[in-house]
Order: structure tokens, then sequence, then C-alpha cells
């Protein structure tokens, strides 16, 4: 923990004689204290006297929410989940650091990797940028994942509160236990009556197109490609000067024997796709904090014709381990919000991870890529190809030493 390259600070959170700390990120929603919804949030569930056995935390960040109500009824069971990996490995930490046990914390985009349908309480502090859409997704469809009687309890910002409301007070079978508005927010506890409602989803989340933004077609030096576009991500209809400079990249490389791809932070998909197209690899391993952009890149490959065995998706943190002995070709943008650390350690295992003929290609902001040579040059880690620069981007091609 001690060199965790995220890491922001520990923040304490007594919570009804119960004390707590959060290690916590600045790239995590609320990385500087626990934030006014969450603490609202609490207070009505616990003013409330619920007694749970099992709870689903739904994007639980760095776990405040679910972690407390764990601590606050030690012998529940605490299911939390997030779409963001960087999420996920926080809330293992800070539930260690509590010395919480039985407590199961994972990835998942929305429900879609929820398995479990019994819960007594769901709890949520739904993302005031999530469009309504996925806001309706995410209340309508806790009917699906609460057990008989079983409550939803979430906090939202204020000026959601009326799409809130209208979408609860339309849902059928849906009652609104409580309601109430505080310091900017706003919350609301409801169940699930019994009603006649629909049978329960088959196809995922984004097979049912709750995160779809547009469909389009994109052209590049003769290249046609079709995109289906996430809402949340960006480059849904143009590409970035970064993009654009890598794919450039990836067409000088054609006709090289190039197996194992390692494309990192792909976004919508739009330099995995052009990497299929071009070069065609015979695998192409995704790798990305967010599980949006990994299924969307992946759905966007099989859409342009690569065959769904050869794509693998990483849900993580940095690179780590890609599963492949070797990579021919590691190519990405970098995340800069993360900072100049966080970026040296990606491409660090990054370099580590090529094969002897390998070949690395990242883009970013100039002075991103121009900390990141300096770094790499100071260790001795790589040999530094060829560097370009447009508008303000900069291109790292590079090998291994």
């Amino acid at each position: 923990m001690d060199t965790d390259v995220y890491f922001h600070k520990t923040v304490s959170f007594r919570a009804w004689k119960q004390r707590l700390q959060f290690r916590t990120s600045q790239e995590l929603f609320s990385s500087h204290d626990i934030d006014t919804g969450t603490r609202f949030l609490l207070r009505s569930i616990v003013e409330a006297d619920y007694q749970p056995r099992r709870i689903l935390d739904l994007g639980c960040g760095y776990g405040p929410i679910g972690l407390t109500l764990k601590k606050l009824h030690p012998d529940s069971a605490a299911y939390m989940v997030d779409r963001d990996a960087l999420a996920v490995a926080y809330t293992h930490q800070n539930a260690e650091l509590n010395g919480l046990e039985d407590v199961e914390i994972y990835g998942s985009l929305g429900y879609d990797d929820v398995e479990r349908n019994d819960f007594d309480l769901m709890i949520s502090n739904i993302p005031g940028k999530a469009g309504e859409a996925v806001i309706t997704y995410l209340l309508r469809e806790a009917r699906y994942y609460l057990a008989p009687g079983g409550l939803a309890a979430i906090v939202i910002v204020a000026a959601l509160e009326k799409t809130v409301t209208k979408i609860l007070e339309k849902t059928p079978g849906l009652e609104i236990v409580l309601r109430r508005n505080r310091s900017g927010h706003a919350i609301f506890h409801y169940r699930f009556t019994g009603e006649t409602a629909s049978p329960e989803p088959e196809q995922s989340s984004i097979a049912r197109g709750v995160y779809h933004r547009q469909d389009i077609d994109m052209r590049l030096d003769g290249i046609v490609y079709r995109m289906e576009t996430a809402h949340g991500l960006p480059e849904f209809d143009s590409l970035s000067y970064g993009s654009e400079m890598l794919i450039k990249a990836l067409k000088d490389l054609q006709g090289r024997d190039i197996q194992h791809v390692v494309n990192f932070n792909p976004g919508q998909g739009h330099v995995a796709v052009m990497l299929w197209k071009l070069i065609k690899p015979e695998n192409i391993v995704l790798v990305d904090r967010d599980l949006l952009a990994l299924r969307y890149s992946q759905r966007n490959l099989v859409l342009n014709g690569c065959p769904a065995g050869k794509i693998s998706l990483n849900h993580q943190v940095g690179l780590k381990s890609t599963g492949k002995d070797k990579i021919d070709l590691f190519i990405g943008v970098l995340r800069e919000s993360e900072g100049r650390d966080a970026i040296f350690l990606t491409i660090k295992q990054a370099v580590d991870s090529l094969s002897p003929d390998g070949t690395m290609i990242v883009s970013g902001g100039s002075t991103a890529i121009t900390r990141l040579v300096d770094d790499l040059e100071s260790e001795g880690l790589a040999d530094i190809i060829t560097r370009e620069r447009r508008r303000g981007y900069s291109l790292l091609i590079s090998g291994g030493v």
C-alpha cells in the first residue's frame, strides 16, 4: 500500500460509534472526504433501522457506503461492484484496512456481472452524469436482484430529482417508501410490490442499447469501418489527434509479423478496429480500467469482422500480466489524469512485457510524453525510435532494451 502510485490520502469517518478509514485516489469520486450525498444516504438507512442480511453496493467507488453498512451490520454479507477497476482495487484495500470480512468485491457494468438475486438492500450513489437511459436501467432493474420485500436506497444530486421521480412513479409495481431532500441531494427508498412486471431481460445492458449513443461510419485513408458508440466514452463522432497518430503509426507496421497485441485504454475501439483491419494479429488483448470501454471495443471489433475468439479483455489497473508470454505490439493512449508516476509504472510494465523485437506506441499530451521520455531514458528502460508532435499531442514509438 505504501508504494501505491494512485494513492491520494486516508480519510477518517465516524459512523454511529464506529470509526472507519478509507484510502482514496484522486481518480475516484470524492477523494478528499466522504461526500455529502453518501452521508445523507447512510443516515437515512440507519434512521430507518433496516436490518439487511445481504447488501449490494452498486457503483461502490472506494467503498464508503457498503463498507460502513457492513461495519454497522457485522452479520451481513456485502457485495460491492463498480465498472472501474481502480474502485474495485481500493474497495479491497479498504475492506482489509477496516478488518471487514465476508465482503465480495468485483467489477460489474451496472448489474451485468451480478449473479445473485436475493439482496435485502441495494444501495447506490447514482452518478450525476449517467444519462436518463442509464439511470432508468439502474433504478428499475434493481427488481431482478432484490429478494421479495427487498429495498433499494439511492441518492442523487438535486438536479436529477424530477427525472428520478418521473422514472420511479411510472414504473409498474414500484412503491416509494421514503423520499427526502437536503444539501443539494435527494434520497429515495423504494421497493417492488410483486405486481406484474416485464420478465428479466436475457441480454446484457450493452446488447440492449442502454449505453448506446449513435452508430457512425468512419473513413480513414480509404478504409471504412462501422462503429457503435457509447455515452460516457470519448470519440463518439470523431477521432482525437492522439488516436489519429496511433492509427497512422499502425499503417507503417503493415507486413510485419505481429501476433500478440495489447491495446491499452481502447475507448470506443477505433484503434483496436484499425489494428485488426491493417495487421490482423493472432490475438488482441484489450486492457482498461473501464468495463464500458472494454465491452464496447470488443463489440466494435466483432462488428468489423474480428473473430471473438481472438479478443481478450483485461479489466485492471495498469498492465500487470496480460496472459501472454511476450507482447509484439503495445499500443494505446496515456490516461494523463493518473499522473506521472502511474503512467511510468504502466509503461515500465509494458516494456518489461515486450518480445525482443516488440514495439511500443503510445500517444498523449506533449508534456506527458516529454516526461515519459525523460523517465524512460533516465532508467535506461527503452530505446526511443521516434517522437512526433501534432497540435499539443505527441506520439512515442519505442522498443525494449
